[in-house]
């Protein structure tokens, strides 16, 4: 038999997607794609290299998504504060995405991703919102796994923007101020109509949220390694989806050991 250095790692993943699919999978994914320029330092190369090769890991990642059934797949591609990067930079990575785009948009489309784009994009140039728009389209069809690309996003400016924009309804007579509540305003964010994500994972193994779905992580699970983006693969989802299986969400509330643990101090107090 012929061994290819590569089989080790499809029988992992086989062998960890099958762990996962025994357990509840993450309707929602976020990622903060952290590392593609350490990535590049490391090597001697320019830091666009690292973003081009951070494109190849989602291409892996995407497929990794719809093996394990998830619903919604987030990532983090440039963030509002990302323009105070080196111009060449900034040049090189709304280049790389426009190719990707352009790219991957016939294979989303036949693979049946839906594809949309989260930010504020109006502040994109014309010719990349053209190629959004048009990717958006030849996917809107499709009932797979949907790709949501946060985009010129920023959380904090999605938050006041939401309220700025509510404040003008109740000033124009459209809105009564006792309307709004938190499902209301979850509503009238840039990702109204998504349910909020179960899942943060995190590469590069920095600790922080860097101003991402800041109201829409209140209750996610957070899973960070110190992979750096480029290298990320499938396996590595499938471990944080399995580490996501284990943990208990109590959304603020009492877990079923902590209830237990409540109940039986209950009786304790009743008996005396």
């Amino acid at each position: 038999m012929i061994w290819f250095p590569w089989t080790k790692t499809v029988n992992s993943n086989r062998s960890l997607l099958e762990r996962v699919k025994q357990g509840t999978i993450p309707q929602h994914v976020a990622i903060i794609m952290d590392g593609n320029g350490r990535w590049a330092t490391r090597r001697g190369l320019p830091r666009t290299a690292g973003h081009r090769a951070g494109a190849e890991a989602l291409r892996d990642v995407l497929e990794g998504c719809t093996e394990a059934g998830i619903g919604i797949l987030t990532v983090y591609a440039f963030s509002t504060e990302n323009w105070r990067r080196p111009a060449e930079e900034v040049l090189a990575l709304m280049d790389l995405l426009v190719e990707y785009i352009h790219r991957e948009g016939r294979e989303l489309k036949d693979k049946g991703v839906r594809f949309t784009v989260t930010g504020f994009t109006d502040e994109l140039s014309p010719h990349i919102q053209r190629e959004l728009q048009e990717t958006v389209a030849l996917c809107r069809d499709n009932q797979g796994l949907l790709l949501n690309v946060a985009l010129n996003y920023g959380g904090r400016r999605e938050i006041a923007t939401t309220a700025r924009r509510l404040a003008e309804m109740v000033r124009e007579g459209q809105l009564q101020p006792e309307d709004i509540d938190e499902e209301f305003f979850g509503q009238h964010l840039l990702t109204g109509g998504l349910p909020d994500p179960d899942l943060l994972i995190r590469t590069g193994g920095e600790w922080r949220l860097s101003n991402f779905l800041l109201w829409q992580l209140a209750y996610a699970e957070l899973w960070v390694t110190p992979v750096l983006w480029p290298d990320f693969r499938r396996g590595h989802l499938f471990e944080a989806i399995l580490d996501f299986q284990r943990r208990e969400r109590k959304f603020g509330g009492l877990g079923s050991q902590d209830s237990q643990s409540f109940a039986r101090k209950g009786e304790q107090v009743d008996r005396a």
